[in-house]
């Protein structure tokens, strides 16, 4: 039996790219695991745990926008080429000093920070190369693939990180980490792709005013990114609140937190590679809508039932529906603003999105002062209607968004006719 390749699979220099940003990330998850490990290991302090976390997520949100800029002024395969190169040299360094049993908290502190501002650079260069490996048609199979990409490592890189620590030591974490992560420096070189932006006359502030202005005054725009903000503040501090649920809640310990956790990130892989199989459909902005909708829901209801009903099996179940929701309307969103955003316009416009993803840790810090007055469950619970209320509400009231699914058909067309 004959194997087809999902759409955007069969452009050989998005393959390329597609197994290599595997690599990468599934390094990146590594070094995240091995992260927290060390500090918890170094310190014994959970605060400190939370530290890691803004540490990394600070830098990356306020120089998205200038790496945004950077992406629309510079050769992107150069600045990817570089930014990945750096990265995984510090995360060499973490892993020479922790190799060499002289490694204290600051480090890992500083190397999150400065590995931080890296990718601050480097998202916003990724996110606007790989639509130029592929034909706009199959741009929603570009999306859904490299979504998948961090669902399935996510999955499996945790697993990766615990039998290297457990087996060879913390360090060895980081130096496959570090291995890992220079793959995507070395393929994206080998790629055939004309990436060399135009030089600007423009100062780099007005190109950040340039592209504000370019999203405030497109409603369509303005609507999916913040629904992008609403999700990662109010719906992903799940995540944060995810040990109360375990240990104190339902209580089933870590084992229990990790099988919940594997469950959603299962659920968003299986709806990642199915739309991975799909070009562009129609009807996205009713997808769009209701998968914020349902995503917002099935978190209130997995909080709710765990506080009153208090079944592992229900959560379990519900963990999986959300990441089925979160996947449909976030590879939806992220699909429709490549096909829609200019390509002079693509870095800027994808280095606001990522600050919008990156502020999970923020929204962490707001539900965690909100658990302390209502509870965990309500925290959550509160956090998923707020995601539904903002869909239900101004995206639904929103022509545009209703009809995204008309709007990326035409400018299929436009693309097509060459216009």
């Amino acid at each position: 039996m004959r194997i087809t390749l999902p759409p955007a699979l069969q452009y050989r220099d998005y393959r390329n790219f597609w197994f290599a940003m595997l690599s990468a990330v599934g390094g990146f998850q590594i070094l995240t695991f091995g992260q927290f490990w060390l500090i918890h290991e170094l310190t014994g302090s959970t605060l400190y745990l939370g530290y890691v976390g803004l540490a990394s997520a600070i830098p990356a949100i306020t120089l998205n926008l200038v790496g945004g800029v950077v992406a629309d002024r510079f050769d992107k395969v150069r600045l990817i080429t570089f930014s990945q190169t750096v990265s995984a040299m510090l995360v060499l360094l973490l892993a020479l000093l922790t190799g060499s049993d002289v490694v204290q908290p600051w480090h890992v502190l500083s190397i999150a920070v400065v590995a931080g501002a890296v990718n601050a650079f480097n998202q916003p260069a990724r996110q606007s190369l790989y639509p130029q490996l592929v034909d706009r048609s199959v741009m929603g199979s570009a999306v859904a693939l490299n979504s998948s990409v961090w669902q399935g490592t996510r999955i499996l890189a945790p697993a990766i990180a615990g039998v290297l620590i457990a087996v060879f030591g913390t360090a060895s974490a980081f130096f496959v980490a570090a291995g890992m992560m220079l793959v995507l420096s070395i393929v994206v070189n080998l790629l055939k792709v004309n990436s060399q932006a135009p030089r600007r006359s423009s100062s780099a502030i007005q190109d950040v005013g340039e592209g504000l202005r370019f999203i405030r005054t497109n409603p369509v725009f303005m609507f999916l990114i913040s629904m992008t903000f609403f999700n990662s503040f109010f719906g992903m501090s799940y995540i944060i609140m995810m040990p109360v649920f375990a240990k104190d809640i339902i209580g089933v310990g870590a084992e229990g937190q990790g099988v919940m956790m594997m469950a959603g990130g299962v659920g968003s892989l299986l709806m990642g590679l199915w739309l991975g199989t799909r070009g562009n459909y129609d009807q996205k902005g009713f997808v769009v809508i209701g998968g914020a909708v349902m995503t917002g829901l099935s978190l209130a209801a997995f909080a709710l039932t765990s506080e009153y009903i208090g079944s592992f099996p229900l959560a379990v179940a519900l963990m999986a529906v959300t990441g089925v929701f979160t996947s449909t309307y976030m590879i939806s969103i992220m699909s429709s603003l490549q096909m829609l955003v200019p390509n002079e316009m693509r870095g800027r416009v994808m280095g606001f999105y990522g600050m919008t993803w990156n502020i999970m840790p923020l929204g962490g810090m707001f539900a965690g002062a909100l658990a302390a007055a209502t509870g965990a469950p309500w925290a959550v619970a509160i956090g998923g209607f707020i995601v539904a209320g903002f869909a239900l509400g101004p995206a639904l009231m929103s022509s545009q968004v209703r009809n995204l699914g008309q709007t990326l058909r035409s400018a299929e067309k436009i693309a097509a006719s060459g216009a």
